[in-house]
């Protein structure tokens, strides 16, 4: 492009001719202001998805769209906007020199352009103040709005910020309300096997050192029976109790989940079998001496498998090595826990 090209009292030219469309568009440029930017660009054709420029660069030029469609994508929750003929994007550069982009600007079909630079907008100044002054006034206007809406977006966004995190300190879990209703169980407000498994993904960002991961299964014994007798209120409330013990024998980094029905889970971190030995009994223990109102003479007992797991070896593994200890104290009766000797 030439560095003295001057233009006045231009018409509309090429693929943009027509008569003038009012009212225009925030983006759109009258007859007049779009012969004069044509004339002083560069065209330039693009392909689809053909970056223009990146969010964080340097901007140096304006651009006028003559067919195809731009999109300018802002990210962080924003909504993308789309740029049509007529309409032009990166202004603001050309206003006040340098300026970081704020958005990525992308063909979204195959395109044509004219390029403005910073030299070839200065000319126009000097050539047509008063019809540059009209654009960049109107143009201001659409960024002043612009401005304003974001605010107060981020403003309903902060709010809503606000809301989640006090709903997350009531709920005392790191989850989301969408989270928590899809891997919490609804019962007994521990993990839920899809719960474990979003854990489990993520368990070696959560190791603690100088620990064994462990594996306790818990099972009711003669559950059928509780529910036979006591009815399944009385069910229910032996499902929640039995869940609190479980979740009473938790540390901060472990995981206490129910599996289904009358089976329950705690992945722990500790420090040896020892340790894990203790866990079971604290369980069982607790759940001997539980009593229910609603059910005079219920005593209710729990079986427990403990192992050790292997880091090298996966979640199923742990499962059914740990799930045969369990029904070894089935076969004796319950009322206990198995560990390997």
């Amino acid at each position: 492009m030439s560095s003295n090209r001057t233009v006045s009292n231009v018409t509309p030219i090429g693929s943009f001719a027509g008569r003038q469309r009012a009212p225009l568009l925030p983006r759109e440029l009258s007859d007049r202001e779009l012969a004069l930017f044509v004339t002083a660009s560069d065209r330039r054709e693009v392909s689809p998805g053909e970056m223009i420029f990146r969010r964080g660069e340097l901007g140096r030029s304006m651009f006028v769209v003559e067919s195809g469609q731009i999109r300018l994508e802002f990210g962080d929750g924003m909504p993308d906007k789309l740029i049509g003929p007529r309409e032009f994007f990166g202004e603001l550069t050309l206003f006040i020199g340098d300026h970081t982009r704020v958005a990525n600007a992308v063909a979204t079909t195959a395109s044509v352009m004219h390029v403005i630079e910073q030299q070839a907008f200065d000319q126009l100044l000097d050539s047509e103040p008063r019809l540059l002054a009209q654009f960049m006034r109107r143009s201001f206007s659409y960024l002043v709005a612009s401005e304003q809406q974001l605010i107060a977006s981020l403003k309903r966004r902060n709010e809503d910020l606000m809301v989640t995190l006090d709903s997350l300190r009531q709920t005392q879990t790191q989850l989301s309300t969408a989270q928590r209703l899809v891997q919490t169980d609804e019962l007994t407000g521990l993990c839920n096997r899809r719960g474990l498994y979003m854990f489990l993904e993520h368990l070696g960002d959560s190791r603690l050192p100088g620990t064994e991961l462990g594996l306790l299964l818990i099972d009711i014994d003669r559950f059928k029976q509780i529910n036979d007798r006591c009815g399944h209120l009385v069910g229910d409330q032996v499902l929640r109790a039995i869940a609190e013990e479980v979740q009473g024998a938790a540390s901060p980094c472990d995981l206490p989940c129910r599996l289904g029905g009358d089976e329950f889970a705690l992945l722990t971190q500790v420090t040896g079998a020892e340790e894990l030995a203790s866990r079971a009994t604290q369980i069982v223990t607790a759940v001997r001496a539980m009593r229910f109102p609603g059910c005079e003479g219920l005593k209710v007992s729990v079986s427990i498998g403990a192992r050790l797991c292997t880091e090298t070896t996966d979640w199923a593994i742990w499962y059914s090595d740990t799930d045969c200890l369990l029904y070894e104290v089935k076969g004796r009766g319950g009322d206990g826990y198995r560990a390997p000797d």
